[in-house]
């Protein structure tokens, strides 16, 4: 057995219009699929051109979590204790730092040179932690 793709992840948020409006209006994501099953609705965003990486943006509750632990998620992530972290890839981090400024992000950490690129954070309206990079090419 081998195993040869990270397909989906998942982020937990309190409201998902709201995560569509961040992830889709002001990252530049795509919906890839929103769904009402009934018990859930299954939303997940992608970047552009890249459907196969889904990020389930998921309300904490049924049918993962009872309705006494999903309270406690909900509790921690509103007071930024627990969140999820995501990193994605640009071509130019000045850029997308400047475009992000002008949406009013929540930035956490400006662009910085590293030893692995030019990256800098952002936090999503839930508190979940995103990095945001132009990596050098490996030597």
């Amino acid at each position: 057995m081998t195993m040869n793709a990270i397909t989906r992840s998942q982020l937990y948020v309190l409201d998902q219009d709201e995560a569509l409006d961040f992830y889709v209006g002001k990252l530049g994501f795509e919906v890839n699929t929103d769904q009402d099953l009934g018990f859930m609705r299954w939303l997940t965003v992608n970047v552009p051109g890249d459907p196969q990486r889904e990020v389930l943006l998921e309300k904490p509750g049924p049918p993962a979590l009872d309705p006494a632990t999903a309270e406690q998620v909900r509790e921690l992530l509103t007071k930024g204790a627990i969140g999820g972290w995501l990193s994605i890839t640009t071509d130019d981090a000045h850029k997308t730092y400047e475009d992000l400024v002008a949406k009013g992000v929540d930035i956490t950490d400006e662009p910085t040179e590293r030893p692995y690129g030019i990256d800098f954070g952002i936090r999503d309206p839930f508190g979940n932690r995103i990095r945001i990079g132009q990596m050098f090419p490996r030597a």
